[in-house]
């Protein structure tokens, strides 16, 4: 008989001419367009994508991957909301329901401390039943047993939830309310906003899937604020339910377009050139002025450009640089966290949700959409510590950190108590090809010996 054939090996894969001036752009540092980010989702040519989401990322932060060592704390999963997508909340009553009393929180502030932690993670549902004073009363308990724990707290969901519970909210003027709750909770120890209630905007997909919630003119609105008082935030896109990838898209650009205001306010200068039109289907049409702030419309702000600083954490740009405004404190986004929907136990159970490859697309389109956000955080709890290692060479430069116990997702049967360590993390991130690097909240470096620690000054 005649010896086998072998099929001839299949020729890789080549590039999609089309992403060329993309590239260009990306790699010059300017605004991709929506058409742009249309072209990224579609084209079969994702390891193109990968890699311009990897140059950008490298030109940022070299081969610097973060970390964190930090802890959640869900305070209650009582919510006054029934949001299709959620299996984190309760009622009042069910067998699962629970609301924390300060000394819990007080143990686990403990807990956190003998642990080494720099941060403690505070969300949890709109609970109808908890008074205004219980907030602050919980950040001052955490403050008061571990003054060094930075507490990263409350969704802007939340921050609204708690401005009508303490009777400060209006709608005429609701950035009044918001402000009000804000600084109290500043005054208490509140040290930096997550991310966490955006989900995506467009009001199709708000009313289709979490309809009740805050819409994304009342989301941007809190973190405005908050970055005018000086608190830094993250932002987060739920994507893989209701929504379709323009939209998802359409999420990226007005982030983008908020974050283009806090940065003009610390004295980054805009680029020249045409703007994407206002944007349909959604309260929130592009940047529409901060009020006494005094910034009205702004040009594009890109931090890919060769040569553009990074935000500091501790202070806006050196006043000295021509065309800086005042130096007074500002925050801005820091990070973006793309997080995919998990369908088992929510009432959208019906849906496949995202695939491992739509997952490490839209995190490398995120990345390169999002040109003004410092960080992409590929958040392991949610995408596995295997596929952060490769969002790592797709975009991604931060993994989170050890968390230990998290309520709100559930992954392949996982229990609330979701923890990893120190050792893995900097495995993982080196079996990347990169260098672990520990931050605190607000990626300041970390120096540490064994739990002791401090802000490194170099």
């Amino acid at each position: 008989m005649p010896a086998a054939t072998l099929p001839a090996p299949a020729a890789p894969p080549s590039a999609d001419p089309r992403l060329d001036p993309i590239r260009d752009k990306a790699l010059a540092g300017e605004r991709l367009t929506l058409d742009d980010g249309d072209l990224l989702y579609t084209t079969p040519d994702i390891w193109t994508v990968c890699e311009l989401a990897d140059a950008v990322r490298r030109r940022l932060h070299g081969d610097a991957a973060y970390y964190n060592i930090n802890r959640h704390f869900n305070y209650s999963n009582v919510c006054a909301l029934s949001c299709k997508f959620c299996d984190f909340y309760a009622k009042r009553g069910d067998a699962h329901a629970y609301t924390r009393s300060l000394d819990d929180a007080r143990a686990e502030a403990r807990r956190a401390i003998e642990a080494g932690a720099t941060e403690i993670h505070i969300v949890g549902g709109l609970d109808p039943y908890l008074p205004w004073d219980y907030y602050p009363d919980l950040l001052r308990a955490i403050r008061d047993e571990a003054p060094t724990l930075h507490i990263k707290a409350f969704t802007a969901v939340e921050i609204v939830h708690l401005a009508k519970i303490a009777r400060v909210y209006k709608q005429s003027d609701r950035r009044e309310g918001i402000r009000w709750v804000l600084e109290r909770l500043i005054e208490a120890g509140l040290g930096s906003l997550p991310g966490g209630g955006a989900e995506v905007f467009d009001d199709r997909v708000h009313d289709e899937a979490f309809k009740g919630k805050i819409r994304s003119d009342v989301w941007l609105d809190v973190h405005r604020v908050a970055h005018q008082l000086g608190l830094n935030t993250n932002a987060t896109i739920l994507y893989g339910h209701v929504e379709d990838r323009r939209e998802r898209l359409v999420h990226m650009d007005m982030l983008r377009r908020a974050q283009d205001e806090a940065l003009a306010r610390m004295g980054y200068e805009g680029i020249e050139g045409p703007r994407e039109p206002g944007i349909k289907g959604s309260r929130d049409q592009g940047i529409k002025g901060t009020g006494e702030q005094g910034i009205k419309d702004v040009a594009p702000i890109t931090l890919t450009r060769p040569g553009t600083p990074l935000p500091r954490p501790d202070s806006p740009l050196d006043p000295s640089i021509p065309g800086s405004l005042d130096p007074s404190p500002s925050g801005y986004f820091q990070t973006i966290i793309p997080l995919p929907f998990f369908p088992d136990g929510s009432e959208l159970e019906r849906l496949p949700g995202p695939s491992g490859l739509e997952n490490l697309r839209t995190l490398a389109v995120a990345r390169l959409m999002l040109d003004n956000f410092p960080h992409v955080k590929a958040f392991w709890i949610m995408q596995t510590l295997a596929m952060a290692q490769l969002m790592l060479q797709c975009g991604a430069d931060d993994i989170d950190g050890t968390v230990v116990w998290y309520d709100i997702t559930k992954v392949g049967g996982a229990t609330t108590h979701q923890e990893t360590t120190v050792w893995d993390l900097q495995k993982a991130i080196r079996e990347a090809g990169f260098t672990p690097i520990e931050r605190d909240t607000l990626y300041r470096r970390v120096e540490r010996e064994g739990n002791t620690w401090r802000i490194a000054t170099s």
